[in-house]
């Protein structure tokens, strides 16, 4: 039976919801930066609230791929089973390893002696991480009830709670001022928005998903669930790897507080100007099926990574000044200091469309073990250079060091991926492409 080729207008009636979650996200983010900048010890306030979420985000990792599992293997009531283990798993996993970090010695010899933070920022970011600890358990689900919703194609639903959770926010870190600051004001703000969202999600879900059967065409065991889920989640804890290493970099230079404070900012603007991008992996599972499709899908991402990559030149540039100083409250050294090595990151949303477009063809063909060797790669790459870099300390300021190093890895990613993914065509063609 032919199908009608995918077209712009379908695209982007699928994406740019997702894309409006993202920067509504990065949004809430952005806002607890902005409220941390404005404290006497900014510096200590913003470089602990990095640091702790550069923790998080490496340890949760792995439930962030819950909306991808869901998306491709709930069929029916068997694998939905499945994937709510996967999910529930991996929540109390990440929920026990946070709090060691946050109540334990464990804390001290993995910021200060391994990351080597400073002692100040480590404490900042232990107190966040106590709250933080509360946070998989909610953003796993998120994820499981995103997924549903995205296989029904009602992505804006996504963005309206993501809008709810934004506003929320505002008075969560209101109220927050009675009881915490500094970096744990911000955890405090960012665990009780995303329990908000999380349950606007459910009742989406609830509302507008497929319907299952018992036997569905397709249906998968719950060990083939976890089967494939595994190394999705083992390449996504991987991926952020990549942040943690650089902070660790960071914080052994000479200019360490400086340099991690201003790559927290950096990539807050990263995740709400390039992070839309990452959904591209759930467009290419739920829209392409032929080569035709991938080729428009193609097209798309291109446009909207040179779109988002102008805005960052624009917020490093001409805006610099009303949008990171007057409406952030970045002071002037910071500004200065992260203005150039923002400037860069204008590739960044094009490298990062690439390396998700072929993840998901990877993930599409039942291929998530090579997802794993590809972050393993570049986790290598940082590895390598760590010694050189801390031996001969080159005449620049770490910021830029960090940069350098986070593009460096996202373009080696994008060239592994490719390279494999030809391979694997040559070895044997796999649908929906070839």
């Amino acid at each position: 039976m032919n199908r009608p080729p995918l077209r712009l207008r379908e695209i982007s009636l699928f994406f740019f919801p997702l894309l409006l979650n993202v920067q509504l996200m990065s949004l809430s983010h952005t806002i607890i930066n902005a409220t941390l900048a404005r404290y006497t010890d900014y510096i200590t306030a913003l470089a602990g609230m990095s640091v702790a979420m550069v923790v998080h985000l490496f340890i949760a990792s792995p439930s962030y791929q819950n909306h991808t599992v869901t998306i491709t293997m709930v069929r029916g009531r068997q694998s939905l089973r499945g994937v709510l283990i996967f999910v529930a798993l991996v929540a109390v996993y990440v929920s026990i390893m946070l709090a060691l970090i946050a109540y334990t010695r464990l804390g001290d010899l993995l910021l200060i002696n391994l990351l080597g933070v400073p002692p100040a920022i480590a404490q900042a970011a232990r107190a966040a991480l106590q709250l933080l600890a509360l946070l998989p358990i909610f953003t796993g689900l998120r994820g499981f009830f995103q997924g549903l919703v995205i296989q029904a194609r009602r992505t804006s639903l996504i963005s309206l709670a993501t809008g709810i959770r934004v506003a929320a926010l505002l008075g969560y870190l209101a109220l927050g001022q009675r009881w915490f600051a500094g970096a744990q004001l911000g955890a405090f703000a960012l665990v009780s928005c995303v329990v908000t969202e999380t349950l606007l999600m459910a009742y989406f879900a609830w509302r507008v998903h497929l319907p299952l059967t018992v036997n569905p065409q397709g249906e998968k065991t719950s060990r083939e669930v976890l089967r494939y889920a595994f190394p999705l989640a083992y390449s996504s804890c991987l991926q952020q790897t990549i942040p943690l290493l650089i902070n660790s970099i960071l914080g052994r230079l000479p200019d360490a507080p400086m340099a991690l404070a201003a790559f927290g900012v950096i990539r807050g603007f990263l995740f709400l100007l390039a992070g839309p991008m990452r959904n591209l992996q759930q467009a290419y599972l739920s829209l392409v099926k032929t080569t035709a499709d991938n080729h428009q899908l193609q097209r798309f991402a291109a446009m909207v990574a040179l779109g988002l990559g102008l805005l960052v030149a624009l917020v490093a540039g001409p805006a610099a000044q009303l949008i990171l100083g007057q409406a952030l409250g970045v002071k002037p050294g910071l500004l200065n200091y992260l203005r150039l090595p923002l400037a860069a990151c204008a590739l960044f949303p094009l490298l990062y469309a690439v390396t998700n477009l072929l993840r998901g063809w990877f993930a599409g063909a039942d291929k998530t073990d090579l997802l794993g060797y590809s972050t393993l790669f570049k986790c290598s790459f940082l590895l390598l250079i760590w010694w050189p870099i801390l031996r001969f300390q080159p005449p620049v300021s770490g910021i830029t060091i960090g940069i350098s190093l986070l593009l460096a890895a996202e373009a080696i990613e994008a060239v592994y991926l490719s390279v494999q993914r030809q391979r694997q065509v040559d070895l044997k063609p796999l649908p929906p492409l070839e």
